[in-house]
């Protein structure tokens, strides 16, 4: 059977579809689009005006490369298993994020799905896909993609993402798919090519900026939005993780987001489904998470960089970059407290004041805490991992931050063993040219970041174009039986368990009251308390009541009772229970 395949390129005279075939010329239609129908499995590209062989922008699938020609493949052949109202809300989740060709050796979605269980036993009811959208070569990140509307060939393809939802969902585990919309990769990129899709009038730090408010913006903004929709009724995605929303500079009267927003409700209520959109903006501004009726943008949370440079800080002692601010005891309370640490108040990494405050009727779990994500461990100039500087009981006070805090926590691939792997920055560029840019690239911004103060003059970056450098990001699952990782597998799926135990969904004892001193740190949040000591002596903790019920300590120490307190031993974590949980 044909199917439609219509294209938008409103500077053409004329387009011909490229088949094995031949070459025919497409149907012109009103405002600049063409359209043509092909039967599924047909090869296919696009020539404007005479000029060279393009894929589909829309393509679904790229089976040879993001400069290959595309293919017609009917997604709806895919026999679901999971039923079709299956649905886990990501503002109840503990989610986890994983780098897909680098969480198992053979880097698919195929055999990523088959540590599913693995998540579902550790307590994981959200996977965060970083992104999908084909990118060149082999190798990446994925925010260089070009194929906006494809599955990366070497993850699988379109049908693997079906199959990896539907195993999730049987396992009643949720996905999140990051989206790139606000910019594209520089090598394959061909939609300036096919009409108006960039704007001059903006800019942001990959170049010009994605037309959403100029001449022609409607089909622009459409491409993205019919985007977005299509991850969710196709592949039935739960939620969708917007990279750097803040770099898509709209100032037209709705706003790319709310619009977004609104169809994404309307979808919401004709499914049944709890779908989210989730952004990463960097601008500490509650009206990201505001609904549109209010006046807002409309998304349902976003990512919380504040949180995790406060801990991080707190516990590393680290301030180069954007630490400078951070590492105060008084700056983790007022993170956990007020949600942004920048909340109006002077940023010394840019320099003016920045943010706004939270007010305290907003829902914390709106807010995605983490203690390390592929930016922070990635863009580190190792790409290392907490636990690589960090002793295991101080590795498991962060966890136990973020777990038992009120916002919705997010672990990155392999933290819950203490993965020895690193995750550094890698790419798989043809070009040589490109290939040196980015090379440079990384070293300018080894040395901007005051990366040589902490691993030494001598340290070099990793190459991002080296294979070598993304296989020592692919996870050892083999360490999870081995001390110390066994240990601090077992301290997360604990944690775990205990916020599942005391706080359900999370929608309950939402208030954070920490104390602190030097070098200790107490957070409060209903009848469970988080002890920290980072000092490497012993320290008495005042006016702290109820039972050990969870501690990571170091060999041959432990938490005791003193009068009115409790004796916390150097460099050690507990949680004390003053009472039972809540029945939900």
């Amino acid at each position: 059977m044909v199917r439609p395949v219509r294209l938008w390129a409103p500077n053409a005279r004329a387009v011909d579809v490229i088949t094995d075939a031949g070459r025919q010329p497409m149907q012109s239609e009103a405002a600049g689009w063409f359209i043509t129908e092909l039967a599924p499995g047909t090869t296919y590209s696009f020539s404007l005006d005479g000029g060279p062989a393009r894929p589909d922008p829309r393509s679904a699938y790229q089976p040879e490369s993001v400069h290959g020609p595309s293919q017609v493949i009917d997604l709806s052949r895919y026999s679901w298993r999971s039923a079709p109202e299956v649905g886990i809300d990501a503002l109840t989740s503990v989610m986890y994020e994983i780098h897909v060709g680098t969480f198992t050796s053979d880097g698919t979605l195929a055999a990523a799905a088959t540590r599913l269980p693995d998540l579902a036993r550790l307590g994981v009811t959200m996977v965060e896909l970083m992104p999908l959208a084909a990118f060149p070569g082999r190798a990446g990140w994925g925010y260089d993609g070009v194929g906006l509307w494809a599955v990366h060939e070497a993850y699988g393809g379109p049908e693997q993402l079906q199959a990896f939802v539907d195993a999730a969902h049987e396992l009643g585990i949720g996905v999140c798919l990051d989206v790139v919309y606000n910019h594209l990769g520089p090598s394959g990129n061909y939609l300036a090519e096919f009409g108006p899709y960039f704007t001059d009038a903006h800019h942001t730090p990959w170049g010009a900026a994605i037309n959403l408010d100029g001449p022609d913006s409607r089909p622009v903004r459409d491409f993205i939005i019919d985007n977005a929709l299509r991850w969710f009724t196709d592949f039935r995605i739960d939620a969708l993780r917007l990279d750097a929303v803040h770099a898509l500079i709209d100032d037209s009267a709705t706003h790319l987001l709310a619009e977004l927003s609104d169809r994404v409700g309307e979808l919401r209520a004709s499914t049944g489904r709890p779908l989210r959109l989730i952004a990463e903006s960097d601008l500490n501004d509650v009206a990201m998470v505001t609904p549109t009726s209010r006046g807002g943008l409309g998304m349902d949370a976003q990512w919380d960089d504040d949180i995790h440079h406060a801990v991080h800080a707190w516990l590393t002692g680290e301030r180069q970059g954007y630490y400078a601010d951070f590492g105060e005891s008084t700056v983790l309370a007022k993170a956990l407290t007020e949600v942004f640490v920048h909340n109006g108040t002077f940023s010394s990494f840019r320099g003016v004041h920045w943010g706004a405050p939270v007010p305290p009727d907003v829902d914390a779990r709106r807010f995605i805490t983490f203690t390390e994500n592929h930016d922070q461990v990635g863009n580190r100039g190792m790409g290392d991992r907490p636990s690589e500087r960090l002793p295991s009981s101080l590795v498991a006070g962060g966890a136990a931050l973020m777990l038992l805090a009120p916002f919705t926590p997010m672990l990155f691939m392999g933290q819950e063993w203490s993965a020895s792997t690193p995750f550094p920055f890698f790419t798989d560029h043809a070009e040589d040219e490109l290939a040196h840019a980015i090379r440079e690239g990384r070293r300018k911004e080894f040395a901007e970041h005051g990366w040589a103060d902490l691993y030494g003059p001598d340290a070099a970056v990793p190459d991002p174009q080296d294979p070598a450098t993304a296989d020592s990001a692919v996870l050892n699952w083999d360490e999870r039986t081995t001390e110390p990782h066994a240990r601090m597998l077992q301290w997360y799926t604990d944690l775990i368990a205990l916020r599942r135990e005391y706080f359900g969904d999370g929608a309950h004892e939402q208030v954070v009251t920490p104390s602190f001193g030097d070098h200790w740190f107490a957070m409060r949040r209903g009848p469970l308390t988080v002890l920290v000591n980072r000092y490497e002596s012993e320290v008495s903790i005042p006016d702290v009541s109820g039972e050990v019920v969870l501690s990571y300590c170091q060999p041959g120490t432990e938490v005791s009772r003193i009068d009115a307190g409790v004796s916390l031993p150097a460099l050690s974590t507990a949680v004390l229970s003053s009472g039972a949980p809540t029945t939900f």
